[in-house]
């Protein structure tokens, strides 16, 4: 079901109803696709992908470096790696 932003406005509730049983909108700007609303409990692409096995979530990084002390400023820095 296609919507236009400013119907989506006025009748906002109509349309949240329609989403809860089940139906996914389309928003469209001057009749060209730009968002869609879909019910909760239809998972997107990416959490499907993860659901198969298809894809995987990549770990965070737990130790990062440990800050450059330096009694310059990053200029003095480069000059001195160019030396």
């Amino acid at each position: 079901m296609d919507v236009g932003i400013r119907d989506l406005r006025d009748g906002l509730s109509k349309h949240l109803d329609t989403v809860r049983d089940g139906h996914t909108i389309t928003v469209t700007d001057h009749g060209k696709p730009i968002a869609r609303i879909v019910p909760i409990d239809v998972p997107t692409s990416f959490e499907r992908l993860v659901a198969e096995g298809r894809i995987t979530l990549g770990r965070r990084r737990t130790s990062r470096s440990a800050p450059v002390t330096t009694s310059g400023g990053v200029s003095d820095l480069v000059a001195e790696q160019r030396r």
